[in-house]
């Protein structure tokens, strides 16, 4: 009776102990190699492909305003209309001065054709009529001024005068922007601009996305046509420039939002973000050697996906990292692991490049 207490008690120990260290057994595994895609941010400023200010160029009072605020107008659509009296009085006065100079021009040549006149008369008379005439050209040149047409198809800004205003020449009426397509630009740090230029020959990437203010993707694709010459030495960026088709005039002149650029980089070190822990700002994983024992290690993020950082430095392909319970372990402790592979771990993630 005796013997057979002591055995069960035996097998009961053996039972709790298997149990403890099965409770106590944790998962490892090694990082991914994969070609993948990381996808960088900027922030952008956005503007019409033609946006300009629309001013008076004569003097006088405003009589006629022919649209209204964000209204959209035509190429050749008359806008404004400053009153033309002066102007009107100023091309007939030219005209008549012209009829005149005509008149005298064909007497002084009926003259020298009859050789009564000198041939010096009759040019200064054709001299006099040229110059009457061009001072009926420039007296229509100036009444049309009165009438302000857009120079393109656009959106008309808001007013800055008022019916009845009394203009100089050069006051500011609207500005005029042409939404068809946007230019987007946004500031890249010379390390990246120079990751762009070398990955551009193998990848399309003058090709990007617009995040508008609202977090929505902008549904069309952007090109990068533009690159500025020079760097700024204040900031250490180079300006780009995207183009953007808005059929739909979604985007006005003056919003901002983020540019989206996707980076490809060929085998980047994966790892699960459960497995890595932060110590003032610094991020960390647990390595497990070879004798089983775990030592943290300070990693550098190169990007960061969902479920998943980009390792920059601070690991090999080979080292076999915590995956959970970072919270349950210390340093050097010796721990009892289970290894999974790097292509199952990630297939349990929200995979961000397949």
């Amino acid at each position: 009776m005796v013997l057979m207490l002591g055995a069960f008690l035996c097998q009961s120990c053996e039972t709790k102990k298997a149990e403890q260290e099965k409770e106590t057994e944790f998962l490892v595994s090694t990082p991914l190699i994969k070609d993948t895609l990381i996808t960088r941010e900027y922030v952008s400023q956005i503007s019409a492909i033609s946006h300009i200010e629309i001013r008076a160029l004569e003097r006088g009072y405003l009589e006629k305003i022919f649209v209204d605020e964000g209204q959209s107008i035509n190429k050749g659509q008359l806008m404004f209309q400053i009153k033309p009296a002066i102007y009107q009085a100023e091309l007939q006065k030219a005209q008549a001065e012209a009829e005149f100079a005509q008149i005298e021009y064909q007497n002084t040549k009926n003259l020298a054709d009859n050789k009564i006149v000198a041939a010096n008369e009759l040019a200064m008379a054709k001299a006099k009529l040229d110059k009457a005439k061009a001072e009926v050209s420039l007296a229509r040149v100036r009444l049309g001024f009165t009438q302000i047409r857009a120079p393109f198809n656009g959106i008309m800004d808001h007013f800055q005068v008022r019916l009845g205003s009394l203009l100089d020449e050069g006051d500011l009426l609207t500005t005029l922007s042409d939404n068809s397509e946007m230019w987007v630009y946004f500031n890249v740090p010379e390390a990246e601009y120079l990751d762009y230029r070398s990955n551009q020959a193998g990848h399309n990437m003058s090709r990007v996305r617009l995040q508008m203010a609202n977090h929505k993707l902008f549904p069309q694709i952007g090109v990068v046509k533009t690159i500025e010459a020079d760097f700024n030495n204040e900031t250490g960026n180079i300006a780009f420039r995207a183009t953007f088709p808005n059929p739909d005039r979604l985007l006005r002149h003056g919003e901002t939002g983020n540019i989206l650029m996707d980076i490809p980089i060929s085998n980047a070190l994966l790892i699960p973000q459960k497995a890595t822990f932060e110590v003032l700002d610094k991020k960390y994983v647990y390595v497990v050697d070879k004798s089983g024992r775990l030592k943290s290690r300070e990693i550098v993020i190169a990007a960061e996906l969902p479920h998943i950082y980009v390792v920059k430095e601070g690991l090999s392909q080979d080292d076999k990292i915590l995956l959970e319970g970072l919270r349950l372990v210390k340093e050097n402790e010796k721990i009892h692991y289970k290894y999974l592979k790097p292509a199952s771990v990630m297939s349990q993630l929200d995979l961000y490049a397949e």
